[in-house]
């Protein structure tokens, strides 16, 4: 069985861009090293469009483009977001959350920091606690993926192999220097997945190991067990 489209929740929007640009940078955020007739395809827009909007976000720094060869024809530009880019999309109040924990760590020490973010975990799935009560594996994802866009990880998720699992991707990471300074904000994460969504949560790619999104394997139903007869 193939997999089913992705199930968005509201997708984070890049700051100050709207319309046709703002919606090729989403893409390209979900979708790195994508070309123009691609891009035009996802997205319902003229492939000349494209290009055009292609063109203003490049001479504005926000996107870059690569040649990709494929057999003997010409070959293929594709695009992805710059650093710039990058920047435009939500990071959940960094720079304060950095120096409020460069003061934890000299006042109590790293140790007391790790927690502080692992409470941030705990509460937000204590917060869910309610509303993922008694729902199926689907539905407490769907919960889940919505709580997690509206803490800027961009997140969807889909269906896979015949129904039993589904891939949760986070095509943006809200607090990435704060989790580059402290990788226990990952592991934190990890276990907050598989308390809010009731089984066990495998991480298949890592923003922090150069991966274009972070992206987990959710189980969506148990493993059947299987009686021995006498």
């Amino acid at each position: 069985m193939q997999a089913s489209p992705p199930h968005p929740a509201s997708p984070s929007r890049p700051h100050g861009l709207r319309g046709p640009r703002g919606d090729i940078l989403v893409q390209l955020k979900r979708t790195p090293d994508t070309a123009a007739r691609e891009l035009g395809r996802l997205l319902g827009y003229s492939l000349n469009g494209v290009r055009h909007h292609l063109k203003e976000l490049e001479a504005d720094g926000l996107v870059a483009y690569q040649r990709r060869h494929h057999g003997v024809g010409a070959p293929v530009f594709v695009y992805r977001l710059t650093a710039d880019g990058e920047a435009l999309f939500p990071r959940r109040y960094e720079a304060a959350l950095l120096e409020f924990l460069d003061h934890v760590v000299a006042r109590d020490g790293r140790e007391a920091a790790v927690r502080a973010l692992e409470a941030h975990f705990t509460t937000l799935a204590a917060k869910l606690a309610a509303s993922l009560d008694g729902e199926s594996p689907q539905r407490r994802l769907e919960i889940v993926t919505a709580a997690l866009v509206d803490e800027g990880y961009m997140a969807e998720w889909r269906q896979q192999h015949n129904g039993s699992f589904a891939t949760l991707t986070e095509h943006n990471c809200a607090v990435k220097a704060v989790a580059e300074r402290f990788p226990e904000l990952c592991q934190a994460e990890v276990r907050f997945l598989e308390t809010a969504l009731g089984g066990p949560v495998e991480r298949r790619a890592h923003m922090l190991s150069g991966c274009g999104a972070c992206e987990y394997l959710v189980r969506l139903e148990p493993p059947m067990v299987v009686k021995e007869h006498a």
